[in-house]
């Protein structure tokens, strides 16, 4: 039986305009308590390459890079408080308790969008929409910025994720 795993807090601020949803963290982003800690995920490659002249601060810097995200009106978190799971692959999921998100809203008063970071996230949309109070909000499932996510190239998913900045008016 794999054990149990417990994800990491939100990043929102009052400014939060788009919130990104993962699934949950892998391994690498547990160990290092950090989300998208995996060197090969392509999320911070995303952002720095939609805001070329705000460079995203170094890896050994997260505290920095949380503050970067919430400056430009991000705000990340995942859908699953804790799973079990093997490894990091979303399909090894068992088992999974989903965030309370009834709270988020008051945290995020200018939340206009809510964008889910692949498949896992998104099958929940429905239901974090409705606990966010927000039921009018577009949904919008972004590609994956995982590695495992080859089949789709980075400047592909740099395309989907600008389209999602561009409607919450971040870009």
């Amino acid at each position: 039986m794999a054990e149990r795993l417990h994800g990491l807090p939100p990043i929102v601020g009052p400014d939060t305009r788009l919130l990104i949803l993962g699934s949950f963290p892998g391994v690498a982003s547990l160990q290092r308590q950090q989300y998208y800690g995996h060197p090969q995920n392509h999320f911070w490659k995303i952002l720095q390459a939609l805001w070329p002249g705000h460079p995203v601060p170094g890896p050994a810097s997260y505290a920095q890079r949380c503050a970067w995200l919430l400056a430009h009106g991000l705000g990340v978190w995942d859908v699953y408080a804790s799973c079990e799971r093997s490894g990091s692959l979303d399909s090894a999921i068992r088992n999974a308790e989903v965030n309370d998100f009834s709270a988020l809203r008051a945290q995020c008063p200018q939340l206009q969008l809510i964008a889910h970071n692949g498949g896992e996230s998104f099958r929940h949309a429905k239901a974090v929409r409705v606990a966010l109070g927000v039921e009018h909000f577009p949904l919008m499932k972004l590609p994956s910025t995982s590695p495992a996510n080859a089949s789709w190239s980075l400047a592909r998913k740099q395309e989907a994720w600008r389209a999602a900045m561009v409607q919450a008016g971040l870009l």
